[in-house]
């Protein structure tokens, strides 16, 4: 199983790992067949996502998808971070493994429930 540069970028040097104090709102998933774990956390700023922290236990997709995750939602309005797809998150990964494409599912669903918590707030 080979892996791309971009996977293994965020894999060695993940972004954006780590708690963020009091977010706006959070949600963690696990999935319910590999057992990975993603935890997701944002705080909001003139209707933008300011920042963002994720923490997962997990395989190197996983990790790398968490990572990429927060680099393309960071500064998105909730609309801007609603669109993104799961085919968008898999291109800037820039592929992945069959066995591995359930990270991008995980990292996802764990965006639309944070999305979901910070609509619900306002």
């Amino acid at each position: 199983m080979s892996y791309s540069e971009q996977v293994l970028d965020h894999f060695e040097h993940p972004r954006n790992v780590g708690e963020l104090p009091s977010p706006d709102a959070e949600a963690r998933l696990e999935h319910p067949v590999c057992g990975d774990i993603m935890s997701l956390a944002v705080k909001m700023a003139d209707g933008r996502i300011d920042q963002v922290r994720y923490r997962t236990r997990g395989c190197v997709a996983s990790i790398a998808a968490g990572s990429c995750l927060t680099e393309l939602i960071r500064g998105k309005s909730l609309a801007e971070a609603s669109a993104l797809e799961r085919e968008h998150l898999l291109e800037a990964l820039g592929g992945l493994p069959n066995a591995s494409v359930h990270a991008t599912h995980l990292a996802i669903d764990v965006l639309a429930l944070v999305l979901k918590k910070l609509k619900s707030s306002n």
